[in-house]
């Protein structure tokens, strides 16, 4: 994006399309006022104030909406905003944004609302971050943790860690270029200070494994020969008929895929059975293959067999696979035949013994509890924390040898800037474009 482009005034729609009660038209910039003044009945707006209009087109009646406009700095963007609540429908809000872009503004990006904020200090980058998991959250505990990042407790935990390297690098500086008036500090106090912030940091980081899979999930593969009820389970599990269920050998010829909110999201995988045949034909063949690598790309392993006929040598030969894997053995159709086996037992017909599996997926994959997170932290942002961790790692063990301050200085500022990308105060425009590119367009 150029200089020109971000003082453009944009639009987007910002609700998904589909049928429903209420559409969003977005629009933001120095024009958003004049070009709800050209398409509507209504030619002054209030900032802050609900205002009912007709959207027109050439003097004909388009749709009754609400307009809700904003004046700069107080809006989302920090610019003049201007919202368009129309009837929820596909050709609608297409029809409204059509006539939004034909009277000045143009399509906005991916995420280049909230860019806006972000460039216009409404929110610094951990809370334009936040924004993104909130909208991508697959369970609800995430969206609470999602909303604490939101509501700045990261960024505040980085600016006390910030506050606290700040003091000592200026104090370092002041010892430096001012040593007739100003001594530099102790070197026991300076070893004080690194050990806290790495402490601080080490804090942040003892969160990131919870973090990464609250917001990533798990993947559960449900693996077995042909027929021993694995898209019956999967059913069962997701409590609807999304795969195809028959006695017929082979049915399931690909691996279906399906999330649950155990707390963390769970992504359910139905394989197809695995065989030896000849007879397999070359579509079987595949999604058995498929099977294979879901296997080893899966953190937890349900390898199911058929209770009424007990484990076969295909069963065996599949669960040597399988048991390379964290994984729970269940017996299936245990309504059939009452087997003794320390495997679980279960059936997909009955019911039996679903609560029970379900415990011990959350057992063995849910190991976390999302309630205690108190904020949550990403890839990128965990990076920076390494970093900056490293660098004061660096000058802690200088500060030990009792090196030049002026060489623990480079390491305290590496430290700092490595701080500050988390929140947006030293960013490069690539990495501002990558964060922003995920996001979706009308937000």
């Amino acid at each position: 994006m150029n200089i020109i482009q971000e003082f453009d005034t944009i639009a987007a729609i910002s609700t998904p399309l589909g049928t429903g009660g209420v559409g969003v038209i977005r629009i933001s910039g120095d024009k958003s006022f004049d070009i709800a003044a050209k398409i509507s009945t209504k030619k002054e707006f209030k900032p802050n104030y609900i205002t009912h209009a007709w959207i027109l087109d050439n003097d004909k009646k388009v749709d009754e909406v609400i307009i809700l406009p904003f004046k700069t700095p107080n809006s989302y963007t920090g610019e003049d905003v201007i919202e368009i609540q129309c009837h929820g429908g596909i050709n609608i809000v297409r029809k409204i944004l059509e006539l939004v872009l034909a009277n000045g503004a143009r399509h906005a990006e991916k995420g280049e609302f909230t860019k806006r904020a972000f460039l216009n200090k409404k929110m610094d980058l951990s809370q334009a971050e936040a924004v993104a998991d909130l909208i991508h959250s697959k369970t609800k505990d995430f969206v609470i943790t999602s909303a604490k990042n939101l509501s700045g407790v990261l960024a505040t935990k980085i600016s006390e860690i910030k506050f606290s390297i700040f003091e000592v690098l200026s104090k370092i500086v002041a010892g430096i270029d001012f040593p007739e008036d100003v001594s530099e500090p102790e070197y026991e106090y300076l070893i004080s200070e690194f050990e806290s912030s790495i402490s601080k940091i080490e804090s942040i980081l003892s969160s990131a494994n919870t973090s990464n899979i609250l917001r990533q999930g798990v993947s559960v593969a449900i693996v077995g020969r042909p027929n021993v009820g694995k898209s019956s389970l999967f059913n069962t599990l997701l409590n609807l008929d999304r795969a195809i269920v028959t006695d017929i050998a082979g049915t399931t010829r690909d691996v279906l895929k399906e999330t649950l909110d155990f707390g963390i999201p769970i992504t359910l995988v139905d394989t197809a059975g695995i065989r030896d045949n000849e007879d397999v034909s070359k579509v079987e063949k595949i999604g058995i293959e498929y099977s294979k690598q879901s296997i080893d790309d899966a953190d937890l392993v349900l390898f199911l067999y058929d209770a009424s006929t007990g484990m076969t040598e295909e069963d065996n030969a599949i669960w040597e696979i399988a048991k390379t894997k964290k994984n729970i053995r269940i017996a299936n159709k245990a309504d059939l035949k009452d087997i003794e086996t320390k495997d679980l037992k279960i059936s997909t017909l009955t019911k039996t013994g679903i609560e029970e599996l379900k415990q011990q997926i959350k057992n063995i994959v849910c190991d976390v509890n999302p309630e205690q997170l108190e904020f949550s932290t990403n890839l990128r942002q965990q990076n920076c924390l390494q970093n900056a961790k490293q660098s004061l790692e660096n000058a802690l063990e200088a500060a030990k040898r009792n090196e030049l301050q002026d060489l623990i200085s480079i390491d305290v500022k590496s430290a700092l800037l490595a701080l500050e990308e988390i929140t947006g105060e030293v960013i490069t425009d690539d990495i501002l474009n990558n964060i922003f590119e995920n996001f979706c367009i009308g937000k």
